[in-house]
């Protein structure tokens, strides 16, 4: 299938693993010129040779921290023209409302949630010129809470409703803003929360793979499949579907 993406200029945050990276790499096969952002160089690089070895893309790297905010107008600087923007840098760390800290809860907001209001706030302008489109990548305990991951599934539900509310408003600009909300994914951090489980359930942190049998379909969604969602999202095939939050998680009971 034809995305109609072809030339398209797409910046996606957190690009140097995971989610990201592979976003990146299904937007570039589709013909995408991508930009990849994120804090560690050695990963961007690595990130923008795999890109270039499998499409035939313009690809650009930029270091940034994007939980400073003179780091993401230095970004925004950059790109005085573009058509998708795609946030997903940061991650939050699970525990409960008296395991986490006031400096570890704010420091894993400033990264995401506040991330990617700023960017959306600097590359808005940039964004409104082509009737471009932000995606949001969430995370579905922002709708299934979960006190053991109380930091994550509240900053998820302000990210669910900033993109509804931002949808709304952006129409008259004949944008779009879309949220997707992964399950788990088969991702570096996946594998890190898995062992951890493991170590305290099964008394053997190698045994995690044991614990993926009981996902839907016995595995986690693979970074490629979170990737190709957005793409469609972002593409004019889906040019009716904007505030709306999909999510991709195997349907769990």
């Amino acid at each position: 299938m034809d995305l109609k993406l072809s030339g398209k200029l797409a910046l996606i945050t957190g690009a140097s693993k995971g989610i990201g990276r592979a976003t990146a790499l299904v937007l570039a096969k589709e013909g995408c010129q991508v930009v990849l952002i994120a804090r560690d160089h050695s990963g961007l690089d690595s990130a923008a040779a795999e890109i270039r070895s499998q499409a035939p893309a313009s690809v650009r790297s930029v270091s940034a921290d994007l939980s400073r905010q003179g780091e993401i107008e230095q970004v925004a600087a950059q790109f005085s023209e573009l058509d998708i923007l795609v946030n997903n840098a940061g991650a939050i760390p699970p525990g409960t409302l008296l395991t986490i800290g006031n400096e570890a809860w704010r420091a894993a907001w400033d990264l995401k949630l506040f991330g990617y209001i700023s960017m959306c706030r600097a590359l808005y302008p940039a964004l409104k010129k082509r009737s471009g489109v932000i995606i949001n990548i969430i995370g579905a305990a922002g709708e299934r809470l979960d006190p053991d991951y109380i930091a994550g599934s509240t900053g998820n539900a302000a990210l669910m409703a900033f993109t509804r509310s931002l949808a709304k408003g952006a129409v008259k600009d004949g944008m779009r803003v879309v949220g997707i909300n992964p399950g788990p994914v088969a991702t570096d951090r996946l594998e890190v929360m898995m062992r951890n489980r493991a170590r305290t359930q099964l008394g053997d942190a190698s045994r995690w793979k044991e614990l993926l049998s009981g996902m839907s379909f016995g595995r986690a969604a693979s970074p490629e499949e979170i990737g190709r969602a957005v793409a469609f999202l972002a593409s004019p095939l889906s040019a009716y579907t904007t505030g709306t939050i999909l999510t991709v998680d195997g349907a769990p009971s």
